[in-house]
């Protein structure tokens, strides 16, 4: 089961790579991991989407809180959350394509970026799963280029990851 961990670590050099070789010490992989630096300068926000059962998550959960950076870490999964990515994507705009990926882009409520005489430059955010469908129903021979970020969240309500 896919789940986001949202970790809170000191924002010195070589914490990101402190936690990133957990994962790959244990064989945990990472889908996707955002992070920078929080209101509060000297801390960082770590988003770590990774798979795994309970247990595995558990294990991943107790191993991180031993890193001495770490100061507090939740899975976002155990209670309502927000989480959006962010995805710019080049297509080929030409001709009748042009029109189409414009409508496109406005169905999926993205914003064009950059236009040029051939392409266009969208910008998406919105679920993992929003993106997917925009690049589903996009002729992937017009697609050139994609950059995602991969997932960021946050907790619904009073719930805050703040120490």
């Amino acid at each position: 089961m896919r789940h986001i961990l949202s970790i809170l670590l000191e924002n010195e050099a070589g914490a990101l790579s402190r936690v990133v070789g957990l994962f790959s010490a244990r064989g945990y992989n990472i889908d996707s991991l955002t992070v920078s630096t929080t209101e509060d300068p000297t801390l960082s926000r770590m988003t770590v989407v990774t798979s795994g059962s309970d247990d595995v998550i558990e294990q991943i959960t107790k191993q991180l809180n031993k890193l001495i950076e770490v100061v507090k870490v939740i899975d976002l999964n155990e209670s309502d959350h927000v989480e959006r990515e962010l995805m710019l994507i080049k297509v080929r705009a030409t001709g009748k394509d042009r029109d189409e990926m414009k409508r496109m882009a406005e169905i999926f409520r993205g914003r064009i970026l950059d236009v040029t005489e051939k392409t266009y430059t969208i910008e998406l955010t919105g679920e993992s799963s929003k993106l997917d469908a925009f690049i589903e129903a996009v002729d992937r021979t017009l697609i050139l280029e994609t950059v995602r970020t991969g997932a960021s969240g946050i907790g619904r309500g009073e719930r805050i990851l703040k120490i």
